[in-house]
């Protein structure tokens, strides 16, 4: 008789971890996480994305995590957990190869000169940045935002003597924010985001380049359907009306 219950109990377990596995659907209400790894000039937008989408989806946990793309895409190579991912550029989506599954552009953004409120250096222009008096941060050449520095350096023959390069533009926009940098250059939507933080400072350079921003459900994601369907949030019109209101131009 004992071996009975016990045998019973253990299948009523299984049955249990059986039901608590899968995904789930619009209105379901089977537990699961999904891993989304995406630039750090997304977390605002991103962060407002994920609650929709656990609104919709009942028993869905969405787990952010933001840092500069490139970062991202070498800890996604590394074997990190992520689902999806979504980056500043269409260089680190190109880094995970057939990992990345049928990438789509869902927003552009282009790059502003932040400064600290009344801007009290006086900067008018990219050059400006090279003053004697103004202490310059920048992102690393290998995130997004650095590249697209590194651009406008070229165009317009002008290399930013840089105090610090930093792996994100979020950490260009702290740097700011705190005082410890008279200047950064960062996206247009970060600057929108700080409000008030900070004065911002536009050059005719920066017209011409422009980030295009690729997302992508990943090969092996825990839930493939359930990182599409997150996907199809974002290039929806849901998700396009949070990414304008924040400043993130069409693709």
């Amino acid at each position: 008789m004992r071996r009975s219950i016990v045998a019973v109990a253990a299948a009523g377990l299984l049955i249990v971890a059986g039901c608590s596995s899968g995904g789930s659907d619009a209105g379901g209400s089977a537990a699961s996480t999904l891993d989304i790894s995406a630039a750090a000039s997304l977390k605002t937008t991103f962060t407002a994305i994920a609650d929709e989408f656990e609104a919709q989806y009942n028993g869905v946990t969405v787990r952010l995590s933001f840092d500069g793309s490139s970062t991202l895409a070498n800890q996604i190579q590394q074997g990190a957990p992520a689902d999806v991912f979504a980056s500043a550029d269409e260089k680190n989506m190109r880094k995970l190869g057939d990992l990345a599954v049928d990438p789509a552009v869902f927003a552009t953004n282009t790059l502003v000169i932040v400064t600290a409120p009344g801007n009290p250096r006086g900067i008018r222009s990219f050059a400006d940045l090279n003053k004697p008096d103004v202490t310059t941060v920048i992102c690393q050449s290998a995130q997004p935002c650095g590249a697209a520095t590194e651009t406008v350096e070229r165009n317009t023959g002008v290399t930013i003597d840089a105090a610090s390069e930093e792996q994100s533009v979020s950490a260009v926009l702290t740097k700011v924010t705190t005082g410890q940098a008279d200047a950064g250059v960062v996206y247009v939507t970060d600057a929108r985001g700080a409000g008030d933080k900070v004065a911002t400072v536009t050059d005719p350079a920066f017209a011409a380049v422009v980030n295009s921003y690729p997302i992508a459900a990943l090969a092996g994601a825990g839930d493939g359907e359930l990182a599409t369907q997150f996907v199809d949030l974002v290039l929806g019109a849901d998700g396009q009306r949070i990414l304008r209101e924040a400043g993130f131009g069409a693709p």
